[in-house]
């Protein structure tokens, strides 16, 4: 019998376990102060190996100390405004309610109070679409959320977009920064493997050696490869005796 695919093992071992001492954050984690109206000024601008978005500390004068996402073009001295009364500007933490439509915003509560949920990634945003009783988000993939309008937002874009144009440049430190958000890396393809590692393994040469499709009823452990296309109903057209594909 042979081992378990790569996929099944994940999130068993140290091998795939995340050097959490070395993230940002703690036990508090990176997300908004208390819902009060509060200020503060930015006071450095941290590293997290874990994230990739860079995180900032900011001084608010009644909840202390707190890391926050940082924002595109965010500097030291810069003072972050938070609650229904803060300008509409970027960095400032507002109700969505509060904010304008067709703003861009990111680090979206989920619901009100939770600290942020969505959009946390670097150079990731949504845009305000409509507001009501309920406010419509649309985010960098295309879909449309409907939250409630206590929750709050930054204003802005996270920082840190353009960190896919710099190439790893070594394997190795590919290998480390993968490592410290728990990915492994290499991924060795299936086909490279034997038998006993993989279900693609094997052969004279590198091909699958059967149909690579899968049913969705296949047990994890031969569940690799494509899916198995979904059947369609076609459209029944004008003149047609029946159903035609399309």
């Amino acid at each position: 019998m042979g081992k378990r695919i790569l996929t099944r093992r994940k999130g068993k071992g140290r091998q795939f376990r995340s050097p959490s001492h070395r993230h940002k954050g703690g036990e508090g984690g990176v997300k908004y102060p208390s819902p009060q109206e509060d200020a503060g000024p930015i006071v450095d601008i941290i590293h997290d190996p874990g994230r990739t978005a860079p995180l900032v500390k900011v001084a608010f004068a009644k909840a202390g100390e707190s890391l926050l996402i940082a924002t595109e073009g965010a500097q030291v001295g810069q003072t972050v405004q938070v609650g229904n009364s803060a300008p509409v500007a970027s960095a400032n933490i507002l109700p969505l309610i509060k904010i304008p439509i067709g703003a861009r915003i990111f680090a979206i509560e989920a619901r009100p109070g939770d600290g942020g949920r969505f959009a946390r990634a670097a150079g990731s945003s949504g845009v305000l679409v409509s507001q009501g009783a309920q406010v419509i988000v649309q985010f960098a993939s295309g879909q449309f959320k409907a939250l409630d309008p206590l929750c709050r937002a930054t204003l802005g874009r996270s920082a840190g977009g353009g960190r896919t144009i710099k190439p790893w440049t070594k394997a190795g430190k590919k290998w480390h920064g993968m490592r410290s958000r728990a990915q492994v890396y290499p991924r060795v393809r299936g086909v490279a493997m034997n038998p006993v590692d993989h279900p693609h393994g094997g052969g004279a040469h590198q091909h699958v050696g059967r149909p690579s499709t899968v049913s969705a009823g296949t047990p994890p452990g031969a569940k690799v490869g494509r899916l198995s296309p979904q059947k369609r109903k076609g459209r029944r057209r004008q003149g047609s005796q029946g159903p035609t594909r399309r």
